[in-house]
């Protein structure tokens, strides 16, 4: 059973970039077929997509945080990052990374998802 597990600071200034990896056990990245994502939830708001990178390395930003996302991939150690430039403190939310099938992109809880961790940003 695939597990994914988030890490990095919980609380970034503004301005700076956020940083945060998702480790993956039980399933590889270049797996085909799943899209490895990255989803963050503000407080009292819904989910938003951010993007994925896929089994062979391609990548897809939701647009409206394109400008200021990169997602990537460390094969060697199965995991996958997401940085998000110039951070302000609308970016503060719970940040989930899962492996989702291509249908499912965007629908939901489906699939396999970590449990989240807390970034807040605050001088």
């Amino acid at each position: 059973q695939v597990q994914l597990q988030e890490s990095g600071p919980g609380l970034v200034k503004p301005s700076q970039t956020l940083s945060l990896t998702c480790t993956v056990s039980g399933g590889s990245i270049t797996t085909n077929y799943y899209y490895w994502s990255w989803i963050r939830q503000p407080p009292g708001k819904g989910l938003e997509w951010i993007g994925y990178i896929t089994s062979s390395g391609g990548t897809y930003y939701g647009p409206s945080l394109k400008s200021r996302t990169s997602i990537s991939r460390d094969t060697s150690n199965n995991r996958f990052s997401l940085q998000l430039s110039s951070v302000t403190p609308e970016d503060t939310a719970v940040y989930y990374c899962a492996r989702v099938e291509p249908g499912n992109y965007g629908v939901g809880r489906r699939g396999s998802w970590g449990q989240g961790t807390q970034v807040t940003v605050s001088s």
